[in-house]
């Protein structure tokens, strides 16, 4: 469980192809926080530690996990929204995040507006997905790239999101451009409220 406050845009040092699976190591500034079995959420998509050295880690994104988020499209270099799980003492600054991406978005727009940023992102609308939740509503919570955000501007296919300039900086959001792949995880309380009214 997680809640979409990324704790570093970390680099990716190698990506190695095995059996349609990809291993994936990324240098960060826990590393030696980290210890085998544990999960963190990589651009929102959770994943476990197979592997660790003095600073790196590995994870390791099977072909499921490939085909609904864009953690195959990594190359060495690219940052990487990492958060690791929630404590259950702690604050809820986000919104509840599974680390399950349900599909990807493509960036449509940015727009600087004095000081902050307004981002654009489509997806493949499928009507009976969003009787079951996967949609956006206005001002409801959604994650992209592992970073949980507010919805404006909700679309049948589309949404906007406003940034900060804090998270600009300090997640992957300063590289995303028009035509950039993002993950996405909807809400999972409208996903099981949706799901209940079906029964009606």
């Amino acid at each position: 469980m997680f809640s979409g406050i990324v704790e570093e845009a970390a680099k990716v040092v190698a990506v190695e192809s095995d059996k349609g699976n990809i291993h994936i190591t990324m240098e960060c500034s826990f590393v030696n926080e980290l210890k085998i079995d544990q999960s963190i959420a990589h651009n929102g998509v959770c994943l476990t530690v197979v592997k660790k050295t003095a600073n790196s880690y590995t994870v390791t994104a099977i072909k499921e996990t490939l085909e609904r988020s864009n953690l195959g499209l990594l190359k060495v270099g690219d940052k990487v929204n990492l958060e690791r799980s929630m404590i259950m003492n702690g604050r809820l600054d986000g919104h509840i995040v599974q680390g399950h991406v349900d599909q990807t978005a493509i960036c449509k727009d940015v727009r600087e507006a004095d000081g902050s940023w307004y981002y654009t992102f489509e997806y493949e609308f499928d009507k009976e997905m969003a009787r079951q939740g996967y949609m956006t509503v206005e001002k409801g919570s959604v994650c992209v790239n592992g970073v949980s955000l507010t919805v404006c501007n909700s679309k049948d296919n589309s949404f906007e999101v406003a940034i900060i300039p804090y998270t600009h900086d300090f997640t992957n959001f300063g590289q995303i451009e028009k035509g950039t792949v993002v993950n996405l995880e909807f809400d999972i309380v409208g996903k099981y409220i949706s799901k209940m009214m079906s029964f009606k």
